[in-house]
């Protein structure tokens, strides 16, 4: 039987699921509190100079998944795109992550591999046998003097609060490199939509069994009459926040354009504390297959997310962690709802796991109505 489904959201979640559920000969109606779709992804050409815009910070496409990479170039073409980040530490330039040529510029050496890795090894602070903050994983792995330089004033800034505050997972697996491959990811797959990540999730939305309703926000009394809703907006939202608000951090952008090349590549960190942003962005240098004269750029400053703002970034602190608990638990209960993505499960996602975790939940749907088995709450542990 043809079933009638919401999709509150219309990023990558939204889009990936109700396409799948389209293409099974399902109704989708796809609402949208923005005027645009792709959410966060959003991109659009700056009338003045040409240049595709990321309009909420950059977003590059990376994976090692070969179903989502083959998925996302269905319906667009993509282009070879490697991000090179470079970083602005006490008054000088560096390549991130750290890799060789950071070390050798850093410290004044012509190391090679070997004796690099003995060299950070002696700089580590072995004393620390298991790490339990941000600090002392990265204490524990690279030393001081690089935690200082590098890490230590753009975690402040970024999270708000001290590295000695935040869980040592942050920092996960230390991005250290002992040759010269500057490559912020090490994913086989990477590049960028030629057109835009816009017209990519347009291409996806396209199917007649979809309807798509923009400046559209929904209440959790206007899902009433579907047969199921998918929601990728905020978990504490969808319950009015009557536990309260969990953290996020925020970001301010701050536009600006220039006649020319402002910095010479598409991402510079400031690892400074006393400099207030974390990055600039220059757009052009995310499609290096288009030429223009003129620049667009922001500056990212990074802030505690107030509401009225959009929420980047989940704490997952303590704090959080234990009022996500009982948001989670509250869920389960709400019958004929999945929550999904970035904010539905308050968790931060990658662009190819978010695709790769809204086919699976897609997927998971469709063989519980063929089971005639109920849908969970969430296809995807957010704890």
């Amino acid at each position: 039987m043809t079933k009638h489904c919401l999709m509150v959201g219309a990023g990558l979640s939204g889009a990936v699921i109700g396409r799948l559920l389209a293409e099974a000969g399902h109704r989708v109606t796809v609402a949208d509190a923005r005027d645009h779709v792709a959410g966060n992804c959003h991109t659009a050409r700056d009338a003045a100079t040409g240049v595709m815009v990321h309009v909420y910070g950059p977003h590059i496409f990376h994976t090692d998944d070969a179903e989502v990479w083959d998925y996302v170039n269905r319906f667009a073409t993509f282009r070879p795109y490697r991000n090179r980040v470079k970083t602005v530490s006490d008054g000088r330039v560096y390549s991130l992550p750290i890799n060789l040529h950071t070390i050798n510029q850093f410290f004044g050496k012509t190391l090679r591999p070997d004796e690099a890795r003995a060299f950070i090894a002696a700089k580590a602070d072995h004393s620390i046998a298991e790490p339990q903050s941000f600090e002392e994983q990265a204490l524990r792995f690279v030393g001081r003097e690089l935690y200082e330089a590098f890490f230590k004033g753009y975690t402040l800034k970024q999270w708000g609060c001290s590295p000695r505050d935040l869980p040592a997972s942050i920092l996960k697996r230390l991005p250290l490199r002992f040759n010269y491959d500057d490559d912020y990811f090490a994913h086989r797959f990477q590049g960028m939509p030629e057109q835009g990540y816009t017209a990519m999730v347009e291409a996806i939305l396209d199917h007649p069994g979809i309807s798509v309703r923009l400046q559209s926000p929904v209440a959790r009394a206007d899902a009433a009459g579907y047969d199921h809703v998918f929601y990728s907006g905020p978990i504490d939202g969808w319950f009015d926040y009557r536990l309260g608000r969990l953290g996020y951090r925020t970001l301010d952008f701050q536009r600006f354009t220039y006649a020319g090349d402002y910095q010479g590549c598409a991402v510079m960190n400031y690892a400074d504390a006393t400099v207030p942003q974390t990055r600039i962005t220059e757009h052009k240098h995310f499609a290096p297959w288009e030429d223009h004269a003129g620049s667009v750029l922001y500056r990212e400053v990074p802030r505690a997310c107030e509401p009225g703002d959009i929420p980047y970034y989940p704490i997952r602190l303590v704090a959080e962690k234990a009022l996500l608990s009982n948001y989670v638990a509250l869920a389960a209960a709400e019958p004929g709802v999945t929550f999904v993505g970035r904010l539905g499960t308050y968790r931060y996602l990658d662009m190819d796991v978010t695709i790769r975790e809204a086919l699976d939940c897609g997927r998971r749907y469709l063989a519980a109505l063929a089971e005639s088995a109920p849908m969970p709450a969430f296809a995807a542990s957010p704890l």
